[in-house]
């Protein structure tokens, strides 16, 4: 009797072991471990899907896809509250740091919107800039506008912000690089993440790239592509 008690003693751990085994491995780490930074977020921070954006300024293919979004900012709300989804952009100075061609206006124009998120106006900057730049030079020029965009200095990006209302304090974040620690490190990051520019993981789908002449519906087939990748 005593080793058959000992035998179901047994069993019974090894049940219990493998159950919290199997809970442990169907457990779903929160998003709000996952993100970098909750101000470069937009949706339910517990929400099902988790989308991210790895994205430049500078990048013709990145702003293009984000241009889209932007254009379609209703209908984006609305897709995501009723998919459950939440957005997190990582911006950096990504092609400054590891591109081929080194684009000083990377690296000014990722000290912008971080110096705009300092006094809690990343998305006012973001959702300016983005479209300011593909309506003025990635619309217009295609990739070439790339090399226009590269010679623009530092007070290009210091406009930029004055125009959503941004002052003095802004602009001396960006002049004195205070945010240059920060955006490095997120391009430390984004480089052991990713495999080029741009790139989009959503849930388990991952995709790179997307052309300039692709818009809105084009964006939501890869929404769909992710939804479908859990």
């Amino acid at each position: 009797m005593q080793k058959v008690a000992r035998i179901l003693g047994l069993i019974a751990i090894a049940v219990v072991i493998f159950a919290a085994i199997i809970i442990s491995f169907n457990q779903k780490t929160p998003n709000s471990e996952k993100v970098w930074d909750k101000d470069t977020t937009v949706g339910n921070m517990e929400a099902e899907n988790y989308f991210i954006i790895y994205s430049d300024i500078v990048c013709p293919y990145c702003v293009a896809f984000e241009n889209a979004i932007i254009e379609n900012e209703d209908e984006f709300q609305k897709y995501i509250k009723e998919n459950d989804i939440l957005v997190e952009v990582r911006l950096s100075d990504f092609l400054y740091e590891y591109g081929q061609s080194n684009p000083i206006s990377s690296r000014y124009s990722a000290e912008a919107v971080y110096c705009a998120k300092k006094e809690g106006k990343f998305w006012d900057y973001y959702n300016y800039v983005i479209p300011y730049v593909w309506n003025n030079y990635f619309k217009i020029s295609g990739k070439n506008a790339f090399m226009e965009l590269n010679a623009k200095k530092k007070d290009f990006w210091i406009n930029i912000g004055k125009e959503t209302g941004l002052g003095d304090d802004f602009e001396n974040c960006v002049k004195n690089d205070e945010t240059l620690p920060e955006i490095m490190e997120i391009a430390k990051k984004t480089v052991q993440n990713i495999d080029g520019m741009p790139y989009f993981k959503f849930n388990k789908y991952i995709f790179s790239g997307f052309s300039l002449d692709q818009g809105w519906e084009h964006v939501k087939m890869h929404f769909a592509q992710g939804l479908k990748s859990k």
